[in-house]
């Protein structure tokens, strides 16, 4: 369960992990974190679940992270989000730690990112993704890749960033997209 907090407060989640309950918050990610979320994110950049990211581009995208940390303070996911253009945003980097799946740590991620992009003013968030079932439990549908104008797409296409090259599904990063399912959300 999520408690409704304001925009600016951490998200609390109780989570229930057999008897016992644990305490979920998500907070803004902090430039230490980023060591953090690279171990995290490095075995399914191996198996090429996700694009990996040198430690420059994560430390200039902190500010897009949020951290959900167990009630110790522990980090044990992350998640991100990156605005493509003025109604669009991206769900990235979307991950927990193995220990910690099932306990609802994704979701109120999710949640959090969700805020997020309605607070900046988006009414769409899309994601690639595999985990395509857990993106449809938060009303997250496949979808084609056309949801940009094409003069939109001709913005998007001079962008250097690899995220917005394999939402572009442009031929440099297919290999990394391969099964990937393009899911969108209308918020």
């Amino acid at each position: 369960m999520t408690e409704t907090t304001p925009a600016a407060a951490p998200t609390t989640a109780a989570t229930a992990a057999g008897t016992a309950r644990s305490r979920v918050t998500v907070r803004r990610a902090r430039t230490s974190d980023i060591p953090w979320i690279q171990r995290l994110t490095e075995p399914l950049v191996q198996e090429r679940v996700l694009l990996g990211k040198d430690s420059v581009v994560l430390y200039e995208a902190v500010q897009e992270f949020r951290i959900a940390v167990d009630e110790h303070g522990t980090p044990i996911g992350c998640g991100a989000l990156h605005v493509f253009w003025e109604d669009l945003g991206e769900v990235r980097t979307l991950a927990v730690d193995r220990a910690h799946l099932g306990r609802g740590v994704g979701h109120a991620l999710l949640d959090q990112i969700e805020r997020d992009a309605r607070e900046l003013g988006l009414s769409r968030l899309f994601c690639l993704t595999f985990e395509v079932s857990f993106f449809e439990r938060h009303d997250f549908v496949a979808s084609p890749l056309s949801l940009v104008a094409p003069e939109v797409y001709a913005e998007l296409v001079r962008s250097p960033d690899e995220g917005v090259a394999e939402f572009l599904d442009l031929a440099r990063v297919k290999p990394n997209t391969l099964g990937n399912t393009r899911m969108l959300k209308h918020l």
